[in-house]
């Protein structure tokens, strides 16, 4: 046996093992593909990582990780001896750890990697772009990368776009997307034609939910086809609706930026006769913008997101609310989530639409409830003055640069990327999970949302702060 091949196997052998031992302890692993698992070992040749000799670093056998290292989904100790959590499952759901592996799958010198953005505006998309390419250069020796420039169908309507280092130099301080990005335009065999034909090695996918349901079917075409090309996801969605992982990239950003909204509305508010201030925030199926950005302001009154069905008229409802709170405080400030509401809003046929990415086409709930607020006022307190400040800061939003925070969290995510992908997994996305960094199969994120539990003590919290009623009819 060639010595490549004995290494080769001796990996997947370990791996084998310790998973088999993981799962007697009551620990299930979610194993991540590996080129290894269509492509024959006669096929694979393994290099020592590029790593070994770079003057960056001076690795020790403990710099890279092993194939049992694994990170942990949730860390929550039951006391078995407690009637209420005996029936807890016994086992713990773990992904494998990111990071260098001592052997990798691709002689950096033939790789040609391409890289492309989908979906909406986040901050942060510049800098994933930059530190995909500086460091799939400056760490491994890659010199063939491209962008692929206006979502995915730039891979078959245009030439892709050469990127070095020079190039995205300062990328990392400009919102937006170098690339360009869209929506739609997902022609999956003329997308896995165009990998093929320019001979891409890695494919690094930065996009949301849907964009990551698009990483799923190429990454099944290509393992159709059997050809040894790593398809790795990076997820990005301003809302942090991306199930698994802690959190998106560009998160934070969002709620900080959204700060100077809510205290515009604050000031206006509180400068006028029975003044209230309205801010519509992004999350269109959830609210975690708009939760994080109250618990952070401390102005708010009242915070509605789309978990959470809330109603206008009557005992408990939001107009009694906000009359309570102008009474007793002369002003009043309300958060909405631009997804909460929809059900309340009248719409036509016409108006039941989708966008390109297949996503309902949401009714201005801020505008609507901007009208709804004079029309009852104008009913229940005829000759009193009111005024209603709306603020829709949601392109400020997205389009600003990363945070200091965020680009560190972006730098780290695309480096966790180019680890893996050099490793020979395929199918996965980078992201952190238990506040680590790991691979995990990306159809599973594709199908998970992370949705705001208003049952849990994080919505209890912003009850505590606002006061606000929890919307449930007597």
């Amino acid at each position: 046996m060639a010595e490549n091949d004995r290494k080769l196997n001796n990996g997947v052998e370990e791996e084998t093992i310790e998973l088999q031992k993981l799962s007697l302890s009551g620990i299930k692993i979610k194993s991540v593909p590996h080129l290894s698992d269509y492509i024959p070992n006669s096929q694979l040749k393994t290099v020592t990582n590029p790593l070994a000799s770079s003057p960056f670093y001076h690795p020790t056998d403990t710099f890279y990780i092993s194939p049992s290292s694994d990170i942990l989904l949730k860390q929550v100790l039951y006391d078995l001896s407690d009637p209420t959590t005996r029936q807890k499952p016994a086992y713990g759901i773990a992904y494998h750890r990111s990071g260098p592996r001592k052997l990798i799958y691709f002689d950096p010198g033939n790789v040609r990697a391409a890289i492309v953005t989908c979906g909406g505006l986040c901050p942060g998309m510049n800098t994933v772009i930059r530190e995909l390419v500086v460091g799939l250069s400056d760490l491994y020796g890659v010199h063939q990368i491209f962008g692929i420039r206006s979502g995915y169908r730039g891979f078959y309507s245009s030439d892709p776009m050469p990127l070095t280092p020079e190039m995205v130099h300062n990328w990392h301080k400009q919102g937006g997307t170098a690339l360009e990005t869209s929506r739609g335009g997902f022609d999956l065999v003329k997308i896995v034609d165009s990998i093929e034909s320019h001979g891409f090695s890695h494919v690094y996918i930065v996009g949301g939910d849907g964009t990551m349901r698009g990483a799923v079917e190429i990454y099944n075409e290509i393992l159709r086809r059997k050809i040894p090309v790593a398809v790795v996801g990076i997820p990005k969605t301003v809302d942090n609706d991306v199930g698994i992982i802690d959190k998106s990239f560009g998160f934070q950003t969002a709620v900080e930026t959204a700060q100077q909204a809510i205290n515009a509305a604050h000031v206006e508010a509180e400068s006028a006769v029975n003044g209230i201030g309205l801010v519509k925030l992004m999350g269109r199926s959830t609210g975690h913008i708009a939760l994080h950005a109250t618990l952070s302001n401390r102005d708010v009154d009242c915070c509605l997101i789309p978990e959470n069905e809330f109603f206008l008229e009557g005992k408990g409802g939001l107009f009694e609310f906000i009359e309570h709170k102008l009474k007793r405080n002369g002003h009043a400030v309300v958060v909405v989530a631009e997804g909460a509401g929809q059900d309340l809003i009248p719409k036509s046929k016409e108006e039941e639409r989708r966008d390109d990415s297949g996503n309902p086409v949401l009714l201005n709930v801020g505008g609507w409830l901007k009208s709804e607020l004079h029309k009852w006022w104008k009913r229940d307190h005829p000759g009193e003055l009111v005024t209603v400040k709306y603020i829709d800061p949601t392109y400020m939003i997205r389009a600003v640069p990363a945070n200091a925070t965020d680009n560190l969290y972006c730098t780290l995510l695309a480096h966790s990327a180019i680890h893996g992908a050099m490793a020979g997994y395929t199918g996965f996305v980078a992201g952190q999970v238990n506040g680590n960094y790991a691979y995990i199969p990306v159809k599973e994120v594709a199908e998970a949302k992370n949705v705001v539990d208003t049952m849990d003590h994080q919505w209890a919290w912003v009850r505590s702060v606002t006061n606000q009623p929890d919307f449930q009819r007597a």
